[in-house]
């Protein structure tokens, strides 16, 4: 259900601000404020930004500085708030809800469905508390639970609508349920209130780069760095939008930033693959993915990636046992077949080629390549009637490949029909006049007793490719069988 119209309505009636902690009388940040932002992974220079700003409703305790370096806080934000004096008395502070102290150490071990029951219950109690709705729906983001997410974002908008943070993650929201427009307008209306907000333009950067505006979200991306330069998921995106727009030295300097920021950076690290496997550096696409795969080990698009560029190494022992391992994970998974099937079809394994081959039938149906492949290997397997039926196929999904006509060429002779495997040759020469496809046109006129046609497609192959000797043995034995008197 797309809800633009409400980030619309949010960004026309919300007046500018300077920034959320220069609205009027900003009241001090409390435990359970900075706690729920923390497990809202709000960055920890915009906790400092805003605790600075705003003060502190408490005075830092050594418990207080263990929860929170549990929760993600940094050294810097610890300096920041033992700095900072407190505007009530010890007493008089509210103390940390044990819930949210619970979700906080849930979240941070990625424990999210415990976490989201801590919340909910704590929530139920506190309905009024933007900083635990926000909470709440950065956890359900996390879960990919994209309807609920946006429910408590939008709940925390309207407790605190001088927020811009919440618009960011409304943005990031939307930017995920494919609504670019509204993601856009949501990190516009954070930047009208908080213009030195680098989350909110990374927001703006994704929401841009959807619809392809590649050196806006480009600008954008820079314009977060200046405001936090450590954060590794700006350069991640900054990679993603270099390596479509081509640039691939920018795509790999992005990336490498990206993992000197966060080493355990799964993501990064397989992206980096992508890009070294374009770039025909094979033997580093591999160190990334296997990096990735150490890092996310149950995570089956990297195994997928490993074992297509194990493939394309020729080394196939390597992409069978990846494939497999990744069929244990997730037997639905719908990819890697062609590729199972190229390296059995290596192996002269024809039969486990057949059936990989199958299966990536059955998973794009209208394939044509997919469809060619297979009847190739049926008729590698001796096989040409069910083979006749996939290169048929093959022909109508792709009337203008001239492989698939050599093949469907090829079945026919098998079958003996050769009038009908005439045609198919025929065709793959006037569409590729290579010379492997005169020559075949010529073996199968030679079959139906026409040496004379036959030896000019033999004399066309020779030409195309003098170094092959076969075309020209073939040549003279057909002249020592013709007499005189056949050639007509």
């Amino acid at each position: 259900m797309k809800r633009a119209s409400l980030a619309l309505f949010v960004f026309v009636l919300l007046p500018p601000l300077s920034s959320f902690a220069g609205a009027p009388n900003p009241r001090p940040v409390d435990r359970t404020q900075l706690t729920a932002w923390l497990t809202g992974e709000l960055s920890n220079p915009r906790i400092c930004r805003l605790v600075t700003e705003r003060g502190i409703a408490f005075s830092l305790t050594l418990r207080d500085e263990k929860q929170l370096r549990a929760t993600g806080a940094d050294s810097t934000l610890i300096k920041t708030l033992r700095a900072l004096r407190s505007s009530v008395s010890p007493s008089a502070a509210a103390p940390l809800p044990a819930a949210l102290a619970k979700a906080a150490q849930l979240t941070h071990e990625k424990q999210y469905d415990a976490a989201e029951g801590q919340l909910s219950a704590l929530i139920r109690s506190n309905s009024d508390n933007a900083s635990l709705h926000f909470a709440l729906g950065d956890v359900l983001r996390r879960e990919d639970k994209w309807d609920k997410a946006l429910d408590e974002f939008t709940e925390a908008v309207r407790l605190m609508p001088g927020f811009p943070d919440a618009h960011n993650r409304l943005a990031y929201v939307f930017y995920r349920t494919d609504d670019v427009d509204a993601a856009i307008a949501e990190a516009r209306t954070a930047l009208s209130m908080d213009p030195r907000n680098a989350e909110a333009y990374r927001y703006l950067g994704l929401g841009l780069y959807a619809t392809g505006k590649y050196d806006a979200a480009l600008h954008a991306y820079e314009e977060s760095l200046l405001r936090e330069s450590e954060n590794a998921d700006v350069y991640y995106d900054m990679g993603i939008v270099l390596h479509d727009r081509g640039d691939m030295r920018g795509a790999v300097a992005a990336y490498r930033h990206a993992l000197r920021l966060r080493p355990d950076f799964w993501e990064a690290h397989s992206n980096l693959g992508i890009v070294m496997h374009d770039l025909g550096r094979l033997d580093d696409a591999v160190s990334e993915y296997r990096e990735a795969k150490r890092l996310a080990p149950d995570e089956v698009s990297v195994r997928n990636n490993l074992g297509n560029t194990y493939c394309d190494k020729g080394e196939y022992d390597a992409a069978i046992t990846e494939f497999r391992d990744l069929y244990r994970l997730d037997a639905g998974w719908d990819g890697g077949h062609d590729c199972m099937a190229r390296a059995f079809m290596a192996k002269r394994d024809y039969p486990d080629a057949i059936s990989e081959l199958r299966l990536a039938v059955r998973q794009n149906p209208t394939g044509a390549s997919e469809h060619r492949v297979l009847g190739q290997a049926l008729l590698l397997a001796g096989n040409p009637e069910e083979a006749l039926q996939e290169l048929q196929a093959a022909v109508y999904l792709s009337p203008d490949s001239a492989l698939a006509h050599h093949y469907l060429g090829t079945a026919l002779f098998e079958l003996q029909s050769f009038d009908e495997a005439e045609k198919q040759f025929r065709e793959s020469v006037r569409l590729e006049p290579t010379a492997q496809n005169h020559y075949s046109l010529a073996a199968c006129l030679m079959a139906m007793g026409r040496n004379d046609d036959a030896l000019g497609e033999l004399e066309n192959a020779a030409h195309l490719d003098p170094t092959q000797n076969l075309y020209r043995a073939r040549k003279e034995e057909l002249l020592k069988l013709m007499t005189p008197g056949s050639r007509r």
